[in-house]
């Protein structure tokens, strides 16, 4: 957590030392007013419904809470910091004992658990992912993983959504080896699309005669004249990525465009905007979140989406 400007830190240590003083001072001033353990029939003027409220004292043991919670709310501060001033108490982070803070205690907190699993992601480590798709254990500890970090993106049934890839399929865009899928999330993938393709030229028309050839080779409903004279401006504009039979290239993250498969969707406006104005997704690295052991069993989980039915 970054510290705290001179301004705002002041503002923290005003608010609470000042409500600290200012509930003592009013412990002090009503316990002056009133006469200990002497009560009387003075009320404070307040009577609803015949009842009245007698002007007595407050029991001394409540006084104590009172001037008890005050000593404890400075311990607190004492232990645990405040502001930018650190606690006396300190947390082991990386090997070294560091002053205590959220960020800290939850970095502990982390350590902890990665040694407790390590032996465990060490030993799912030890199995090819082909294989470890059998092991039901390993493969929630996956989906466990999978859950809390990917599927914002992918939905939690990794069937994703528009512009995020279905896992589930076996259509990949960079390749759904074992390793393909390791690399992929270890340093993330960075898919551009540019406007147009190769032809920044492309005219309005050019571009409805791409779309309707682009849509001829999932067999969709199309204008066959149009996608004919498509067929050439894609030849110039879109084989580079896609080929010349237009089945993509893992290389470059190019999809196929033969198997009905749509990342940005299939529909006539879709291609359209696709092709006029290019697309542009990433997916982030999580080598530097994970470590290897974790990834190898992430993968697992990911590779068994679409290929365990297969292997059993």
């Amino acid at each position: 957590m970054s510290a705290l400007s001179t301004f705002w830190n002041f503002w923290v240590f005003a608010i609470v030392f000042g409500t600290l003083i200012a509930c003592g001072l009013l412990i002090q001033y009503s316990s002056k007013t009133q006469v200990h353990n002497e009560e009387t029939d003075e009320t404070t003027g307040h009577e609803y419904d015949g009842i009245k409220e007698l002007d007595n004292p407050l029991p001394r043991w409540w006084v104590m809470m009172f001037w008890a919670t005050i000593v404890f709310a400075v311990g607190y501060i004492a232990a645990y910091g405040l502001g930018n001033m650190n606690g006396f108490l300190t947390v082991e982070v990386d090997g070294k004992q560091v002053p205590w803070s959220q960020t800290a205690q939850w970095e502990n907190e982390v350590e902890q658990f990665d040694m407790k699993v390590a032996p465990l992601f060490a030993e799912y480590a030890a199995t090819p992912i082909a294989e470890l798709i059998d092991n039901e254990a390993a493969l929630q500890t996956g989906q466990r993983i999978f859950a809390s970090n990917c599927s914002v993106c992918h939905g939690s049934t990794a069937k994703g959504s528009q512009g995020f890839p279905n896992l589930t399929d076996n259509d990949w865009l960079y390749g759904g080896t074992p390793a393909d899928i390791v690399k992929t999330i270890t340093d993330g993938r960075h898919g551009m699309m540019p406007a147009k393709g190769l032809m920044p030229s492309m005219t309005d028309e050019q571009i409805d005669q791409t779309v309707q050839y682009v849509r001829s080779l999932s067999d969709l409903k199309h204008d066959a004249t149009q996608a004919e004279a498509g067929a050439g401006i894609f030849a110039q504009a879109c084989t580079a990525c896609h080929g010349a039979d237009a089945k993509g290239m893992h290389i470059t993250g190019a999809p196929n465009l033969t198997d009905k498969v749509w990342l940005y969707g299939g529909s006539t406006k879709q291609i359209e905007f696709t092709i006029r104005h290019g697309r542009n997704g990433q997916m982030p690295a999580q080598g530097d979140r994970f470590s290897k052991e974790q990834i190898h069993v992430l993968a697992a989980y990911v590779y068994s989406l679409s290929h365990k039915a297969v292997a059993k």
